[in-house]
């Protein structure tokens, strides 16, 4: 299958705390790393690892964290035709400091990725893909907002149309909230959490969030609920699927849910219905946990094989 994927690609300074620092105070980390990562790196990674054709459109500075953070990128072979440099930008970077107990804090700069020029889309790439997954981080401002509503546009367009699966991010929400509504109600699949679901609709709630967007026109959500699992909703359908514990200790959770997004699109194209698909990105955003960093650890077919069947071509 080929995926086009719209999101950002940055260089994480990962900091494990024993607890988060408090105005003006110094600590010490238990450990600290410096990973690939960003949204549409980790999902375009991950896609790719799965055996996919993946082109990702992003945008990084001219700088020495370029290369860095456009380092798993090439390793896993997606194209880089669609990545843009900027000279007057930086890469970005996103410094998160987190805990063993689950708080998380971090600070992100957009820097490179907002200025992805929509004027170098071209509209085959968008129409010859069989799914467009946008991270929600693409639609906060900028030139890289008119890049991806583009890319909505010649996807819904197209004379083959071309499913749109869009995964929100609490950085794109907490500074867009409800702004950003009309763009997910344009998703075939949206993604996202509890507080991204809350932040949305304006709900204090998940059934109510849900029955909002019912009632706006949504066609199919699924909820990311943490250690429970998953929520998926269709019109005439609501399920929890529940977790799926990984082999081995849960070190870090940065990116999880990006591996989520890919994983549930993989099954989704190969056939699954929505609550296997669901189980499936269950096990690899719990997998991709077991290791420091958003794209350490691969999630390949092999992984999952345990929770999507097998294709008619591989049974054959």
């Amino acid at each position: 299958m080929k995926f086009y994927v719209i999101g950002d690609v940055t260089v994480d300074h990962l900091y494990h705390l024993k607890r988060l620092p408090r105005p003006g105070e110094e600590v010490a980390p238990i450990r600290a790393s410096m990973k690939p990562g960003g949204a549409g790196g980790t999902i375009s990674v991950t896609l790719a690892r799965l055996g996919h054709t993946v082109t990702l459109a992003a945008c990084v500075g001219d700088d020495p964290f370029a290369e860095y953070a456009l380092s798993r990128v090439r390793e896993s072979g997606v194209s880089e035709v669609a990545i843009q440099r900027s000279a007057e930008h930086l890469t970005s970077t996103i410094t998160v400091m987190q805990t063993g107990d689950g708080q998380r804090t971090m600070i992100s700069d957009g820097a490179a990725n907002r200025q992805l020029d929509p004027a170098k889309l071209k509209k085959k790439d968008i129409e010859g893909a069989d799914a467009l997954v946008i991270n929600a981080y693409s639609l906060i401002e900028g030139p890289q907002r008119e890049y991806t509503l583009a890319a909505i546009g010649y996807a819904r367009n197209a004379k083959k149309p071309v499913p749109v699966f869009i995964d929100l991010g609490t950085g794109a929400v907490n500074k867009v909230g409800t702004g950003l509504r009309d763009e997910a109600l344009g998703s075939d699949y949206l993604m996202l959490n509890q507080h991204e679901l809350q932040a949305l609709t304006g709900t204090s709630s998940i059934s109510a969030a849900l029955g909002q967007l019912g009632e706006a026109g949504a066609q199919r959500v699924i909820v990311k609920v943490g250690k429970m699992g998953s929520i998926i909703w269709t019109p005439t359908e609501t399920e929890l699927v529940d977790a799926v514990p990984p082999e081995g200790a849960v070190v870090d959770s940065t990116g999880a849910g990006d591996t989520f997004t890919a994983a549930f699109a993989h099954a989704v194209l190969s056939g699954s219905g929505m609550a296997q698909a669901a189980r499936a990105a269950n096990m690899a955003g719990a997998l991709s946990a077991t290791s420091f960093g958003a794209q350490e650890r691969p999630i390949t077919a092999a992984d999952l094989a345990d929770v999507l069947p097998k294709s008619k071509k591989e049974k054959a």
